[in-house]
């Protein structure tokens, strides 16, 4: 079997949710025999939490943990720190010498956030060129294997238009170009019925539970259209229906039929799916309780990998800097 390097990561802005476990996290693991660098994304997350940092200390021990009582091995896997590793910031700055800038004004996830994210004034260089700096991320490690979502597709292609021009200009191939790893699971939708998102506010964290989880459960839409028990369902536009076809697929065929039918109301299906899901989180609640009460075993965990990432950062720097003609110190 060939082995692969993976680069992946995720920004600090919050604790994660079931959309980060089923369409990053899950997918992460199974790289775990590989050689694999998962980072916590902080400088990423200052490109639109930069007006309030107060959180990002407690988020970043927050994904620590999630990473972790999810299944991520730190014996297995690099966890590490962006911050720490200076040599991701120098990166960017080389890179985003050569960008052209209608590369990264042009990029789809850059307006769609510009128009959906209120409250947040985003018309920043950090914004407009975090891509820069994710593929800096990933070529820093010569990462030829990403696992993404499908919205993450045009920032990776970038990635690849970046190492290409880098690599002609200066007459090297010292730069990887990497490919995706998609998740097979679809978007999760959030309680609103729209796709799960920190900053929508929408999500069921993987540290939810008790009342809480009862709560946003409980709370979730369903077909707009049923007002009744006795009214026939639509499960097609029902975000629970959603749920229960990928963490409850012994019973979905029942409960889609008895929702059709009206033999089942939508408290009794949230209910269903409370059940299935308290069983499914159950591990990574008792994981995570043991990780909480051992806060300095975090952070040494993250100064470990943190090392390695940055033994295998420095080499790729060096590259870089002979390439471009830059004198070593």
């Amino acid at each position: 079997m060939k082995k692969h390097r993976i680069l992946s990561g995720m920004r600090p802005t919050d604790r994660l949710h079931l959309g980060h476990l089923l369409g990053a996290l899950e997918n992460w693991k199974k790289y775990q025999d590989h050689e694999c660098y998962y980072m916590i994304a902080d400088w990423h997350a200052l490109s639109s939490e930069y007006e309030d940092t107060s959180r990002l200390k407690d988020n970043i021990f927050q994904i620590t943990i999630d990473y972790i009582s999810a299944g991520l091995d730190p014996e297995k896997s690099v966890i590490f720190l962006q911050s720490w590793v200076p040599e991701h910031a120098q990166l960017h700055l080389v890179l985003s010498m050569i960008v052209p800038l209608p590369w990264v004004e042009r990029n789809p996830t850059y307006k769609e956030q510009l128009q959906e994210v209120k409250g947040k004034d985003l018309s920043t260089y950090g914004f407009l060129g975090y891509p820069i700096l994710q593929a800096a991320d990933i070529v820093l490690y010569k990462a030829d294997l990403v696992p993404v979502g499908v919205d993450q597709l045009p920032h990776l292609e970038l990635c690849r238009e970046i190492v290409r021009r880098f690599n002609c200009i200066f007459k090297t191939e010292i730069l990887v170009e990497p490919h995706p790893s998609l998740t097979s699971v679809p978007k999760l939708p959030g309680l609103d019925g729209r796709k799960m998102s920190k900053s929508l506010k929408n999500c069921i964290y993987l540290s939810d539970k008790g009342k809480e989880l009862e709560k946003k459960v409980l709370g979730m839409i369903t077909d707009p259209a049923r007002k009744l028990k006795t009214d026939k369902g639509h499960p097609d536009v029902c975000a629970v229906f959603n749920y229960h076809k990928i963490f409850n697929t012994a019973e979905a065929s029942e409960i889609e039929h008895a929702c059709k039918n009206a033999h089942i109301g939508c408290v009794d299906c949230k209910r269903k799916f409370e059940k299935v899901l308290i069983g499914v989180m159950q591990p990574i609640w008792e994981k995570r309780a043991h990780l909480e009460k051992d806060p300095d075993l975090l952070w040494d965990i993250l100064k470990e990998g943190t090392k390695k990432a940055r033994h295998a950062a420095l080499k790729t720097m060096d590259e870089v800097m002979k390439a471009v003609n830059l004198p070593l110190l």
